[in-house]
């Protein structure tokens, strides 16, 4: 793995900023000394997010960054802030995730999975932005029943979700052969870490187990418990994001898709095991003491298992990850915990 503060001083676009990914993305950036400009327009993302990172990044630091709140829906305004911006590269993270999100509402998803990201994809083209870096998803790999994901073969997608970055994924390549605007597609999977919002009908499954264990409360598995993932920690999503901004034109990984995960899989019973267990040392109390976790019925539109090939992405990116699950989760765990306590 190249060592990330070798990268060469950039200005990049982060959009989603306040977000989960966004904001990890855009504190490492601020913490090497590259100039960041930010835009999200908070439906999902916090302002809180952004003063944590000015925070951990100090104010000389904090300095580099520049925040336009913006929907990147609005195509105008989105043109003119990159246009201004004259930014290297493009770091695109801002989306409506949740599968049963965009079951329940397919039509806003598509405005801002598909129109926000060719807006932006759009923008980054007519201002000469070099590099146009995306967030894809596993869910396009559908109900195809690999033991590991290879980018090369996908099955029947399975949510309106899938489909929109199915979408986004043959758009940046039309537009690689079309414009010669260089692109990579980083398929997530099921990324987790500090920041990611436990609250809301949409939450991710990881933080609302964290809260409810915090609290001694019951956790819910959908399913029973022996659908697996492959879980992969923040910081890994950011060496892989910063990688593909920065690897030579040259690059296998340019104008393609390549997955970023563990290359390994956990069932959830197994880890809400490990994060009760962690949550039982942080709190000082045993772990039988934390009730049970309820399992309940396997919801619509979700994968049974998910596992990662990650050849390419070490390949073609020098991607190697940072962290394990057992690792991220004891690291999530100690930042998160403490504030999740009620008082």
């Amino acid at each position: 793995m190249k060592n990330l503060s070798e990268v060469p001083k950039k200005t990049w676009i982060v959009t989603g900023c306040a977000g989960f990914i966004g904001s990890h993305l855009t504190e490492t950036l601020l913490t090497l000394g590259h100039t960041v400009i930010g835009i999200d327009n908070f439906a999902t993302g916090k302002v809180r997010n952004l003063e944590i990172v000015r925070e951990i990044v100090g104010s000389e630091r904090a300095a580099l960054f520049t925040f336009h709140e913006c929907d990147i829906r609005d195509r105008a305004r989105i043109a003119s802030i990159v246009k201004e911006a004259r930014a290297d590269v493009v770091l695109h993270q801002a989306a409506l995730g949740s599968v049963p999100r965009s079951i329940d509402d397919p039509l806003t998803s598509h405005e801002v999975n598909v129109d926000g990201f060719m807006n932006m994809m759009d923008a980054a083209r007519l201002a000469g932005v070099s590099r146009f870096v995306y967030a894809s998803s596993s869910s396009v790999y559908g109900d195809i029943d690999d033991a590991r994901k290879v980018e090369s073969r996908l099955g029947q997608l399975l949510s309106p979700y899938a489909a929109t970055k199915r979408v986004n994924e043959l758009y940046a390549q039309v537009y690689g052969r079309t414009y010669g605007l260089e692109t990579v597609g980083l398929r997530y999977f099921n990324v987790f870490g500090p920041r990611q919002d436990p609250n809301g009908v949409y939450a991710a499954v990881i933080p609302r187990w964290l809260a409810a264990l915090a609290n001694s409360e019951q956790s819910v598995i959908f399913g029973d418990g022996t659908t697996s993932r492959d879980f992969c920690f923040v910081k890994n999503v950011v060496q892989a994001n910063i990688l593909a901004g920065s690897v030579p034109s040259t690059s296998e990984a340019i104008n393609q898709f390549v997955n970023v995960a563990c290359g390994d899989t956990t069932s959830l019973t197994a880890l809400w095991n490990m994060l009760r267990d962690e949550v039982a040392k942080i709190r000082g109390v045993s772990p039988e003491s934390i009730p049970q976790v309820k399992y309940e019925s396997f919801r619509k539109g979700d994968i049974k298992h998910s596992c990662a090939n990650i050849e390419l992405a070490t390949r073609a990116l020098g991607y190697q990850h940072s962290h394990t699950v057992v690792q991220g989760v004891a690291e999530l765990v100690r930042e998160e915990v403490p504030s999740l306590v009620q008082k």
